[in-house]
């Protein structure tokens, strides 16, 4: 039996290609057992493909780097947000993903996208010793969140310089290490560095921003804020933290379209 899965890869974060954090998107009439879409983002090769299928009113979706499912994925959600309202005409103005970190929302104003995720919790800890080896730099501040570790550094222009030890970031128990700064041009930047799943740098990670608002919210004491991600390929966020929800804005656009074929 043949299986054809459409297939789009979207720039996210981004209002021009080749910016922005490429995604897969595959929308699925049913579920595939997990070995297959594990070996679908293996093929894919980019830092996550998104799975996603109606469920009632709603979709399900999940997220795969090349190598281990993850819990949540900002840029492939703005991705998969992107997919069915300009490719599919879904027609209501918000969305709304069942995943494993619980109900995430998607909603359009114009070409805008802005996700609705919840905020991460923090906890300020003693920077460990392979941090500070990896990044050859002294950090200002370190927190732990659910998945990461967050560290702050002195400036952009240290941020935008750093070349870390990724073999020593990938013993860190986490997911990985963020590394923020604050912007010459906007609030905040950051790097995202996550060997342990597969990406060296993340070019643009939404996730990310559920950790760095807070924590931006806090030392800034405002809650509305225009990001950067200064990888080599760059992206742009409008953030805000509301109540226990972060709201991620950003744009996207379509590189490719095709089709998987599956022989089952």
């Amino acid at each position: 039996m043949m299986i054809i899965i459409p297939v789009f890869q979207v720039d996210a974060f981004t209002d021009q290609v080749f910016h922005g954090n490429p995604a897969a998107v595959c929308l699925m009439e049913d579920e595939l057992p997990d070995d297959i879409l594990q070996s679908i983002a293996a093929e894919n090769n980019l830092a996550e493909t998104a799975y996603v299928w109606t469920q009632g009113d709603h979709f399900k979706i999940r997220w795969f780097t090349p190598t281990v499912e993850v819990d949540l994925c900002g840029h492939a959600t703005l991705a998969s947000a992107y997919v069915l309202f300009f490719k599919r005409n879904y027609e209501k103005q918000s969305i709304c993903f069942d995943s494993r970190s619980g109900p995430l929302y998607v909603s359009r104003k114009d070409e805008l996208l802005t996700l609705d995720f919840p905020k991460d919790n923090l906890v300020p800890v003693d920077c460990p010793a392979i941090i500070t080896e990896a990044l050859g730099l002294p950090v200002q501040v370190c927190y732990v969140g659910k998945s990461d570790y967050l560290v702050l550094m002195e400036s952009e222009k240290q941020l935008a310089a750093l070349k870390p030890d990724l073999h020593l970031i990938a013993q860190l128990p986490s997911r990985g290490l963020i590394v923020t700064a604050p912007g010459d041009s906007c609030d905040f930047v950051s790097r995202c560095f996550f060997p342990q799943s597969g990406i060296d740098e993340d070019p643009v990670t939404g996730s990310a921003h559920t950790t760095l608002t807070p924590f931006w919210a806090e030392r800034l004491n405002k809650l509305s804020f225009t990001a950067r991600q200064i990888s080599a390929r760059g992206g742009t966020l409008f953030c805000s933290l509301e109540g226990d929800r972060v709201k991620i804005g950003g744009y996207a656009r379509l590189f490719l379209k095709g089709t998987i074929h599956l022989d089952r």
